[in-house]
């Protein structure tokens, strides 16, 4: 067999497969998994696997077949035992005695789970009887680009017959579900010996006796499929008609996007608040800078997968990409009345296709948001959502540009779109969505966060969903904080608190990643302990340059993005109980410290209007993991109370009134408490996290 593929990846490893002996289910895994693993064969959550044994009936004892088959949401790519459905074949076979109809489709799901075999099993997804009416023990349903533009080519009966030589079927479109089972089915039966059937603008069957035979049945045919379409590109007329405009340059693209995305993901979070993704890759310029543009966008996307995560079509920008936006106001209203724009014109589609039982209206802004010349925005509920949105609408665009070259580009029809985007089904599974975390939809930028106090805000906010700019002076040190995130839950960006230019970059990068910023923790700073008589002025600049003026620059560069998404927004101010307590050896840190607590009372009083809180944490004696207490600071202190650096721990748990050591991770719950969202009208507020000093009472 043929084990050399240019368009797609040849990833099975002989080694593992034969590790996994003829356990047929753990081969499943295995195949989706490496499947999966490559966007080019189908996107992220897109498509479904299956296989069939035999085992022994746990009521019976007789054997029977079961079909174990990918479950309702989840990612092949990501696929464990503990996302299948494992159902009894003769019985989701027996079901076409009691089906009533394409009419009655969706009552046909809730009998799935009367055909369960493994009681563990995931719910069953709307496509399981699409892989029961086929006979094959191994089954591959996937979404590759290359196939659904045939699938989505208005002649793609045709081309399909003639690129298969007849090896592949033709099925119309049709709405996945019990009786699309029954058409796999009549299609085989009236061409025995195929290899596969394409499903019309929907995506590709192909199977195999074994987890082997159907993953290079499947590679095959999308790899036959991708040689058709790259020999075609540009054959008939340019691809998309051509360039239209050109982009601007790659660090011109990304200063735009951080310019305007703030505004538009407080116009995109009009309903709920977004988390944003921005992309400007080749692909996403070469459609979004054609001439064809004005014709494809407003079409929307074939494939359900696409549209149920992009929306049925992207907002375009009418303003040039070379726009002066040092004055966002100057494109504001303009930009306000094309969300205005899109939201009717969403609202007009929902009106005119709406059932009867069609679940309430959605959010009606864009998901996606076109800027020729510049790139592509995509807004969703998380980091995640986002960027899977904006991969999707990768997908269609790979997916036009195909059809367009072989044929011409159809996409569903708006009431077959819309009975998809508002089926009940599909709200069934959003309903049985976890809950969101407290900060789901939430950007935290934290100073200093690359260890001690910092680090431990950025994990407690990630904990509760927040996605986390970390950032801090210490280069080596932030990047292996960055290792402890996940892949959409952080960036790290080197920023000195002193430095308008790193200030401006870091802010830059969290537009760029997550769109904006909801939360500003300024944590970064140091101690410096001596006596009046040695303090130096170089001493009582740096702490006041540090803790002072670079809280004052980092909280003046947030705001204005702030101001720029109109969501409000928290900024908590890591001071200590120094602030408030007067001690010997302390001149230049106390003052400062205190000098920090009515800087946050005057922002708090100034940014109310914007519904921009501003509150204090004051941490005290906060040890671990710091680097104030490596060096002299904690020599300083020991000697100004009398007990060796080794002794100030318990020192200082003793002299508070719960006999309490502090930690990193109580500060981070402090601040958790003022941004989770229960002390949202809370603002000018302090709050001390110090095991209770007397001392530092605020009166």
């Amino acid at each position: 067999m043929n084990k050399t593929f240019q368009y797609v990846s040849y990833l099975w490893d002989e080694q593992k497969a034969k590790s996994l002996g003829d356990d047929q289910v753990a081969l499943l895994i295995y195949r989706s998994n490496i499947l999966g693993a490559d966007l080019r064969i189908t996107n992220y959550g897109g498509g479904n696997t299956s296989c069939k044994t035999i085992e022994k009936d746990p009521l019976t004892g007789k054997e029977v077949e079961v079909m174990w088959v990918k479950g309702s949401g989840g990612d092949i790519g990501t696929l464990t035992k503990s996302g299948l459905a494992a159902l009894y074949v003769d019985k989701l076979r027996a079901l076409e005695g009691i089906y009533r109809g394409i009419a009655h489709e969706d009552e046909m799901v809730g009998l799935f789970n009367h055909c369960i075999y493994d009681l563990d099993s995931k719910a069953p997804s709307i496509d399981t009887p699409l892989h029961s009416f086929l006979p094959f023990k191994h089954i591959d349903h996937l979404h590759p680009d290359a196939a659904i533009a045939i699938a989505a080519s208005k002649d793609g009966e045709k081309i399909t017959a003639e690129l298969f030589e007849g090896q592949i079927a033709w099925v119309p479109w049709q709405r996945p579900g019990f009786d699309l089972g029954l058409q796999l089915r009549n299609a085989l039966d009236a061409n025995p010996g195929i290899r596969g059937i394409m499903l019309g603008g929907h995506g590709l069957f192909t199977w195999g006796d074994t987890a082997y035979e159907c993953y290079i049945n499947s590679l095959e045919v999308i790899e036959k499929a991708s040689a058709f379409l790259a020999d075609n590109y540009g054959k008939k007329r340019p691809i998309f008609g051509g360039e239209k405009i050109k982009s601007l340059d790659g660090s011109q693209r990304k200063e735009q996007a951080a310019q305007i995305a703030p505004l538009l993901r407080g116009l995109a979070s009009s309903y709920s608040r977004m988390v944003g993704t921005f992309n400007d890759s080749d692909t996403v310029l070469q459609f979004i800078n054609s001439h064809d543009l004005s014709k494809l966008a407003p079409m929307g996307t074939s494939c359900p997968d696409h549209f149920l995560r992009t929306k049925i079509a992207p907002l375009v920008l009418d303003i040039p990409a070379s726009q002066d936006l040092s004055d966002l106001g100057a494109v504001k209203s303009h930009i306000e009345k094309l969300f205005a724009d899109y939201r009717d014109g969403y609202k007009k589609y929902y009106e005119t296709h709406k059932r009867h039982n069609s679940p309430a209206m959605r959010d009606p802004n864009p998901v996606v948001i076109l800027w020729p010349g510049v790139g592509m925005f995509s807004y969703a509920k998380d980091k995640q959502t986002s960027r899977v949105a904006s991969e999707f609408y990768i997908n269609a665009i790979n997916v036009m540009r195909g059809a367009e070259a072989v044929s011409e580009y159809v996409s569903l029809p708006l009431q077959e779109a819309f009975d998809i985007e508002y089926w009940l089904l599909e709200e069934a599974k959003l309903q049985r969505m976890p809950k969101e975390k407290p900060l789901s939809r939430k950007v935290a930028l934290i100073t200093g966060s690359a260890g001690g106090i910092g680090k431990a805000i950025a994990d407690k906010l990630a904990e509760e969903g927040a996605c986390v700019v970390l950032t801090d002076i210490d280069g080596e040190r932030l990047a292996n904080a960055r290792k402890d995130f996940g892949k959409d839950a952080a960036i790290a960006v080197k920023l000195d608190v002193l430095d308008n230019d790193t200030i401006g970059q870091a802010y830059k990068a969290a537009c760029l990643a997550f769109g904006g910023v909801d939360i500003i923790v300024n944590c970064a700073g140091l101690a410096i302990s001596k006596p009046l008589s040695e303090t130096t002025e170089a001493d009582w600049d740096l702490l006041n340059d540090v803790l002072v003026k670079g809280q004052f620059k980092v909280s003046q560069a947030g705001v204005s993005i702030l101001r720029t998404q109109g969501l409000g927004g928290d900024i908590v101010n890591i001071v200590s109980k120094n602030a408030l307590v007067s001690g010997p050896n302390n001149v230049g840190y106390g003052t400062a410290k205190a000098a920090q607590i009515h800087m946050s009372r005057l922002l708090a009083a100034e940014l109310g209007p914007d519904k921009i809180r501003v509150n204090v944490v004051n941490p005290d004696a906060v040890i671990e993991g710091s680097k104030i207490w490596e060096g002299k600071w904690a020599e300083g202190r020991a000697k100004a109370y009398g007990v060796t650096v080794e002794e100030l721990p318990a020192y200082y748990a003793k002299r508070t009134l719960l006999n309490e050591i502090i930690s990193t991770k109580d500060i981070a719950n402090g601040v958790f408490a003022f941004v989770g969202g229960l002390l949202g009208k809370s603002t000018g507020n302090i709050l001390n996290v110090d095991g209770g000093v007397a001392a530092a009472f605020v009166r």
